[in-house]
């Protein structure tokens, strides 16, 4: 799975404007496709103008009857990102635009050999759901620490039903890992955490869901590709729209693809004709194999190593610019936790310290940014290898997890970065969040004051940098 500082404004009556008329229809009552013709040249155009060639121009669309609904939860409030297309009063002038904006995709529509029938169907009854703003640039005051992620995600229940589920299918594994030579246990895994085995997998529609971040919002470019993406999925018929439906982002399906990433990378695995990730067995393990071995998956290689660190070890080296081989780490006096030894000491790895100088270390292989190529949170991607040892029959990490150390607000992230910017060692604009530059700017601060440059962001740096 996409801030700012914790700046919110709230926005005087912003839930009582977009409290009238529901946002399926703008305020002049036409709906998303009474637009096409203005913008193929077919409607509201002086007789002597030549038709435009761009696309087959649809005939009006017949009315559709008033539906009760009700607008979709929205706070009204400016996101936390402060991005200017996030603002309370961007997203409702979006939101007003959004006919035109769905109406607007024909054309690249009919590029992609989207037919009018199918446009025409998928879109009509469309509406912005801005509740999607909140949960696109939400501010929670805390994030998980990555012991309480793993905690969550890597449970006892998840692992049972994970091996229930390897156990039912060990012949479509054996056959989809015989034809992309990607490990089973990390496609389970994948499996198990993105949906819980596909009963957890979301209930928004895709296009909706796609359609509102394609023209109201921060990421507008993005998810306008996602947006038709879905449209050609529809209209090939490899699913159906109440198939469809999935995150709140367009991911959807057992493994939760986004459209672009189906388009890519399903396979009709089990030859039924249709691609389907959302409840055809082979077809999930398959697409899944599949994009992991396009991501580079190595076979027969695994994800990574725990590690012990020697005190007084120079985290500096810490660094995912710097992959070492496995004997190299060795003589830095890193060793595999629980006094194993490396398989091979030729294998190149960096080494990641999630919770910093007083946590387990790890040593990640190629394998790790393949599974970092599906979802790029380092914590993400620790789970997923972690899961997958442990439905292959691994142990809990040897290491204990600093949980006395508190995990910052995002009050104190943003002052963070505003002190590590006073001393000359950030930058960037801050905004709350913890991404590599701020990583950068506070190793190097660690280093200056000759404390461990592991880059974690704790209540005692912090501390430190208010000069307490």
């Amino acid at each position: 799975m996409v801030a700012g500082a914790a700046l919110t404004l709230s926005v005087v009556g912003a839930m009582s404007l977009i409290a009238g008329p529901a946002y399926g229809q703008t305020s002049s009552g036409r709906g998303p496709l009474s637009w096409i013709g203005d913008i193929t040249g077919s409607i509201n155009q002086p007789a002597a103008a030549p038709p435009r060639q761009a696309a087959p121009s649809p005939a009006p669309a017949p009315r559709r009857m008033a539906q009760a609904s009700t607008p979709k939860e929205w706070s009204g409030e400016d996101g936390a990102s402060g991005h200017p297309l996030m603002t309370a009063d961007a997203i409702r002038n979006s939101a007003a635009n959004f006919d035109r904006c769905v109406a607007g995709f024909w054309p690249e529509a009919h590029r992609r050999g989207v037919s009018e029938a199918s446009f025409r169907r998928f879109t009509a009854d469309l509406s912005p759901d801005l509740r999607i703003m909140d949960l696109m640039d939400s501010q929670p005051e805390f994030t998980k620490a990555v012991w309480d992620y793993l905690d969550i995600l890597v449970t006892d229940a998840r692992i049972a039903r994970g091996r229930e589920v390897l156990a039912k299918n060990a012949a479509t594994f054996a056959a989809v890992e015989k034809a992309y030579g990607v490990d089973r246990y990390i496609i389970a895994a994948i499996w198990g955490i993105e949906s819980n085995y596909g009963t957890q997998g979301g209930d928004r529609s895709v296009l909706n869901s796609t359609a509102t971040l394609a023209c109201v919002g921060r990421r507008q470019g993005y998810f306008k590709d996602e947006f038709l993406a879905a449209l050609e999925i529809l209209h090939h018929g490899d699913l159906t729209p109440q198939q469809m439906r999935g995150s709140w982002a367009g991911a959807f399906g057992a493994t939760q693809f986004m459209p672009t990433a189906f388009k890519k990378f399903a396979v009709d695995f089990d030859g039924d004709g249709k691609r389907n990730t959302v409840d055809d067995i082979p077809d999930i393990i398959a697409s899944t194999a599949a994009k992991f071995k396009k991501d580079g998956w190595s076979q027969g290689q695994t994800w990574g190593y725990e590690v012990e660190v020697p005190r007084g070890f120079n985290y500096l080296h810490a660094d995912r610019a710097k992959n070492y081989t496995i004997a190299q780490w060795e003589h830095l006096g890193v060793r595999r936790a629980g006094g194993k030894p490396f398989p091979r000491t030729s294998d190149k790895a960096f080494l990641l310290a999630p919770a910093g100088a007083d946590g387990p270390g790890f040593l990640m292989l190629g394998n790790f940014r393949s599974i970092m190529r599906y979802n790029p949170s380092e914590a993400y991607a620790l789970a997923i290898g972690h899961f997958a040892d442990r439905l292959r029959g691994g142990q809990p990490f040897v290491q204990e997890w600093p949980r006395q150390e508190r995990v910052l607000s995002r009050d104190e992230r943003f002052e963070l970065q505003q002190l590590l910017a006073q001393r000359g060692f950030y930058r960037g604009e801050p905004d709350g969040t913890l991404g590599s530059e701020t990583k950068k700017a506070l190793r190097s601060y660690q280093a200056a004051a000759g404390l461990p440059a592991d880059g974690f962001a704790s209540s005692g740096v912090l501390a430190r940098l208010r000069g307490r």
